[in-house]
């Protein structure tokens, strides 16, 4: 697995802080992407209307832009991550991706034209795919593998938390403002993304002493995982395969026939079972084992995209965008603990980030082919895909055995 003296921080993960069992660097951290998604949940459910109306962008070109966002955040975490290992601390590398994408809220509040508003997007997206396998490299860092599904449980719920806010927020100035000063809304979006740069600040971090490389050259390395990091990558591409993005989910809302502040508030609804869930999961990813909480997850997902599929009416859209928000919370802080437990530490940066590009590529696929099935096929027919591999993750995950010795076992109980 390597030498862990280069990465593993025990006396960080020794420092305490307000909650139990969550050390001081995981707790400031959440609070660091509580307000960076408090910035992005303002403005995100106005964002087509602001691109295409205020702006007057073409809805094919909207497609493009977020596309090219999304692909570059994609492309961008697996160099950071590995980046972040040859550096001697992780930390300026994140508060740069925080930064990053504070500037590009700023640059799209002042977008005239869809090229300046691309421009934006970018720089945004960027940012979070130099700040993600950093951060969470920290974390892990400064957490102990038996309380690494509670860590990152924690700071999913507090980045949650602001996914929560952010819409209310955002909903509650567009009734004050008004259509027609969206400009102005996401100008002030720009305060709580300048408050997680300054918060990142107060994270610490001992400088790690780092094998030296040639500087000039930026080799990717992963070799030595063991084989449950190339098995549960293959697993989690066959779920992000069916994972298309969120979008669908409103669409489909809509669809049903929930009108736009009920579509929002279905999305709340979402936000807050994530919130709520997920540091109770990861303590249980803690407790029983990762593998079958991250399968019970993948079951969940695969049942409710299934009810999306097969429902016809409204009733059902609100029990079901609250068990998206249990899936979400059994599945996303528990596959990042177990990635953590799994990659060789001191390139955990790499293997982390190698995680989040696959994960985020496959997104990207998994939204065109949505996008493609929907106009078609039928609405339904996205849905159909992600219920079939969401329960054959889950099925996988249970089955497939793996084949290591029961005390270091991947997903066992520590």
């Amino acid at each position: 697995m390597g030498d862990t003296s280069q990465a593993i921080q025990p006396e960080l993960a020794a420092e305490p802080s307000p909650v139990r069992g969550v050390s001081r660097n995981v707790f400031v951290l959440g609070w660091v992407s509580f307000f960076t998604d408090l910035s992005t949940e303002m403005l995100y459910p106005m964002l087509p209307i602001f691109l295409t109306i205020t702006l007057g962008t073409p809805v094919v070109l909207f497609g493009a832009i977020e596309g090219i966002a999304e692909g570059t955040a994609g492309l961008s975490k697996v160099a950071s991550g590995a980046w972040s290992d040859r550096l001697p601390r992780r930390r300026p590398l994140i508060a740069a991706g925080y930064a990053l994408s504070a500037v590009g809220k700023l640059l799209l509040a002042l977008s005239f034209v869809w090229p300046q508003a691309l421009f934006a997007r970018v720089c945004d997206r960027l940012g979070k795919g130099t700040r993600t396998a950093p951060r969470d490299a920290l974390i892990a860092d400064s957490s102990s593998a038996g309380t690494r599904g509670r860590a990152f449980g924690f700071h999913r719920a507090l980045d949650t938390a602001g996914a929560v806010a952010g819409p209310l927020v955002g909903l509650g100035l567009l009734a004050a403002l008004g259509e027609g000063h969206l400009r102005l809304i996401f100008l002030i979006a720009v305060l709580p993304a300048l408050a997680s740069v300054a918060l990142v600040r107060v994270a610490r971090e001992r400088t790690r002493s780092v094998p030296q490389r040639n500087p000039g050259r930026m080799k990717l390395d992963f070799s030595g995982a063991p084989a449950t990091y190339w098995l549960f990558l293959g697993i989690s591409f066959l779920f992000a395969f069916g994972n298309s993005s969120d979008a669908f989910l409103l669409l489909r809302a809509s669809d049903l026939g929930l009108g736009l502040t009920a579509v929002i508030l279905a999305y709340v609804v979402y936000n807050i079972a994530y919130t709520l869930l997920s540091f109770p999961a990861g303590m249980a990813a803690d407790r029983f084992g990762q593998r079958p909480i991250l399968a019970a997850g993948f079951l969940v997902f695969g049942l409710v995209y299934l009810g999306f599929a097969m429902t016809d009416g409204t009733g059902a859209v609100w029990p079901l965008f609250a068990a998206y928000g249990l899936a979400m919370a059994l599945t996303e802080g528990v596959a990042r603990a177990l990635i953590s437990d799994a990659a060789p530490s001191e390139r955990r940066g790499a293997f982390l980030g190698l995680y989040h590009t696959t994960i985020g590529l496959t997104a990207v696929v998994a939204s065109v082919l949505a996008g493609v099935l929907w106009d078609q096929i039928s609405p339904a027919a996205p849905f159909v895909v992600g219920a079939a591999t969401g329960l054959a993750a889950a099925v996988l995950l249970l089955l497939l055995s793996i084949r290591t010795p029961k005390a270091t076992a991947i997903g066992s109980p520590a």
